[in-house]
């Protein structure tokens, strides 16, 4: 009969039971874990309808006269395993402030293209999984519609996303392309300086502009920028605020700076703007003006002990008090011209 374990040989007997059972148990215990979920089925989609086969379009074109009434198609396709109910809708195609496109809903009784759009009674859609629909609709535009263009977008809602697919949508008539630019201004120094401008689409045509900038100082010849295309998409009668780096800009100067922003088939519009340009920006041009006080006053200072000296020296000399009188005026001659070349108030 083998011996009883005493009371430590029971514990250590115990502790190599657990260790066994969590050794051989571990693969169990892992096994027994959910599998790591399936990547989901992508979302359903919605864009322009296409002839098969052929090229898939971005966005839809649409062209006609005043008072006609234009057809097109859209499809939204399900490549999933999910039934989706997807509504339709128009919207009127917008710049929001920083020159991106966006869409707002068309408001009743405002004539914004979103509000000729239709899709009769099929405006709301179900998808079932593994389908594509073909969805038609029609643009009618008004008899006193303006010529140009007139951007939109069909809008496309479902469960927890939207899909927007822009129509761009040409009234016949002439095609005015104007641009201005307004409201120039500077920011930062050194390299961190920035250029501010407003663009402003005033014609009826969509604009793709392009920017330059060039500049004269006091002191330096600064580097300006060649016209490059700019990210922006600007719709008939938006603005939108924008920011040119000016990397180049130099250190310290007075500075005159000239924008002038271009188009297709739009004149050149310009711009104007003076800046001082200072280390620590605003706090530098404090400090200059400290010193350009300060070095005023000093340069006065030595004026009148130099005026003081020459008077004395007259007087010892037994010059005519005229004389004396002809030399103050030249002193203060002297003090008026420092005082209008460091521009320092009287």
């Amino acid at each position: 009969m083998p011996p009883i374990p005493g009371r430590r040989g029971r514990r250590r007997l115990g502790a190599a039971l657990l260790a066994a059972a969590a050794l051989y148990g571990a693969p169990a215990a892992a096994a027994d874990e959910p599998a790591a979920p399936e990547p989901a089925a992508p979302a359903w989609t919605a864009a322009p309808a296409t002839a098969r086969p052929g090229p898939a379009r971005p966005y839809f074109y649409l062209a006609g006269p005043a008072g006609t009434v234009l057809e097109d198609r859209l499809t939204l396709d399900n490549p999933g395993d999910r039934e989706y109910t997807v509504t339709l809708r128009g919207a009127d195609a917008d710049n929001a402030p920083d020159g991106a496109l966006a869409v707002r809903p068309a408001a009743p009784g405002v004539a914004g293209a979103g509000s000729w759009i239709s899709f009769g009674g099929s405006a709301s859609v179900k998808l079932p999984p593994r389908t594509r629909a073909v969805v038609p609709f029609t643009v009618t535009v008004p008899p006193a519609a303006p010529p140009g263009d007139h951007p939109a977008a069909v809008v496309a809602a479902g469960p927890g996303r939207e899909a927007g697919v822009r129509i761009h949508l040409r009234v016949g008539g002439p095609a005015v392309a104007a641009l201005t630019v307004e409201d120039v201004s500077v920011r930062g120094h050194g390299a961190a300086t920035t250029v501010d401008y407003t663009l402003v689409n005033r014609g009826n045509v969509t604009l793709t502009p392009e920017l330059a900038l060039s500049a004269a100082g006091t002191l330096h010849e600064p580097a300006g920028r060649p016209a490059r295309a700019l990210p922006v998409e600007l719709l008939p009668g938006r603005r939108a605020r924008l920011s040119e780096p000016w990397p180049d800009a130099p250190a310290l100067d007075r500075v005159a700076l000239t924008l002038t922003a271009t188009a297709p088939g739009a004149a050149p519009a310009t711009a104007e703007a003076r800046a001082w340009l200072a280390p620590g920006g605003t706090a530098g041009l404090a400090a200059g003006a400290l010193l350009t006080l300060a070095g005023t006053a000093l340069a006065a200072l030595l004026l009148v002990r130099a005026r003081r000296t020459r008077r004395l020296r007259r007087a010892a000399d037994g010059l005519p008090a005229r004389q004396d009188a002809a030399a103050e005026d030249e002193h203060a001659h002297e003090l008026t011209e420092l005082t209008e070349l460091t521009g320092a108030p009287r």
